[in-house]
């Protein structure tokens, strides 16, 4: 039974937490500088900011199962199975990084530039994730869709402010 559950379940337990927990580490230590965002100027379409929490939610999950999908299904192209990892989990280091230097340091310009590497990593992620397996890389879609949103929220309020 041990072995059924290690095979089947766990890698998405895993896989779901570890981005669930990063951001949930961000958000822990932005958390005095998060109120930053009511005062800026925003450019349209902006959401408000109770749109952030339940969004990253979603789309941790769903970059976890991707990951889990990977992880399981890695004996179809190693090579491109670790490559893809590799960058998942650059990526996520640089997710981490683009709350601190956004909220915390207060640097839209630097945000943003870590934003495009961070949009860099996704693609290239779900490049590699594709030949492993479709359904993690189409997981990851919605990843690069918001991304590309928030680069786009990012560079206004860089221009705006």
């Amino acid at each position: 039974m041990w072995n059924k559950f290690r095979k089947n379940v766990l890698p998405y337990f895993v896989g779901v937490l570890i981005p669930l927990g990063i951001g949930t580490f961000a958000a822990f230590l932005t958390r005095d500088s998060m109120n930053i965002y009511e005062s800026l100027k925003t450019p349209p379409l902006s959401p408000p900011s109770i749109v952030f929490p339940i969004v990253w939610t979603v789309l941790y999950t769903l970059m976890g199962i991707s990951s889990a999908v990977v992880y399981i299904n890695r004996k179809v192209d190693p090579t491109s199975a670790a490559l893809g990892n590799r960058r998942y989990f650059t990526g996520l280091l640089f997710n981490f990084a683009w709350s601190i230097i956004f909220f915390n340091l207060r640097s839209p310009l630097a945000a943003l530039v870590t934003i495009f590497i961070l949009l860099y990593l996704v693609v290239t992620t779900v490049i590699s994730y594709s030949r492993v397996s479709l359904i993690a890389a189409l997981l990851q879609i919605p990843y690069i869709i918001w991304i590309t949103f928030a680069a786009y929220l990012n560079a206004g309020v860089y221009f705006l402010n």
